[in-house]
């Protein structure tokens, strides 16, 4: 991963900051008005220069993703932070003995998902999944990984994202919310090439701590 140039940096973290509070991609004439860009043509120079040095990715369709997700949804304080639980000593679980202190290293994200380099995070708007204790504000853990018949996942398709339990069909795909009050969205056969599948729901975190996902 090469360094980055002041201007780089600053699109870079343009970039950071919109899709944090937008939870999209921003076009161009929105990049172009906040850098203060007269031609949209330099846009394209910076994103090539990002993909150059590895901080984006650009699949075949021309959409860019972050090659490191965490730069998005940790801040820098939380980079610099603690991201570890201490192991302070041993604790029988059979007979009664006493505890035994010492440094056994420490727990760390890894231990919850073993594959946290393709884990991220998303903040939570709307309470469609309330009856899976998932409300607005909460930071969902998705998976970049495959979403299977009856899993919870988080979908782009029409240009908006959704958090639902996807039921694959022979006629197309029903994302259920897990909220009566919510009605289901059924997409034809014809369209499933219009959904994309960001992340497979692994927990949440809200204010009563961890919650992770249960597929039985």
């Amino acid at each position: 991963m090469g360094k980055l140039t002041n201007k780089q940096q600053q699109f870079y973290d343009t970039l950071i900051t919109y899709v944090r509070k937008h939870f999209r991609w921003p076009t161009y004439k929105e990049l172009a008005g906040r850098l203060g860009f007269s031609s949209e043509n330099s846009i394209t120079q910076y994103y090539n220069a990002l993909v150059s040095k590895q901080f984006l990715k650009k699949d075949s369709q021309g959409n860019y993703t972050f090659t490191n997700p965490t730069d998005v949804w940790m801040t820098r304080d939380e980079e610099q932070g603690s991201r570890s639980i201490p192991i302070l000593g041993e604790i029988t679980a059979g007979t009664m003995e006493e505890a035994i202190e010492a440094d056994l290293g420490h727990i760390t994200i890894g231990d919850f998902f073993p594959n946290a380099s393709n884990v991220f995070g998303l903040r939570v708007k709307g309470d469609s999944m309330k009856d899976l204790g998932i409300s607005t504000g909460d930071k969902v853990i998705l998976s970049k990984t495959e979403l299977r018949d009856g899993e919870v996942g988080a979908v782009l398709y029409d240009g908006n994202t959704t958090l639902k339990r996807a039921h694959m069909r022979s006629d197309g795909v029903r994302l259920e919310p897990a909220n009566p009050d919510h009605d289901d969205i059924i997409i034809e056969p014809g369209e499933f090439e219009e959904v994309r599948v960001l992340g497979k729901y692994l927990g949440h975190i809200s204010e009563d701590g961890l919650v992770k996902a249960s597929y039985n």
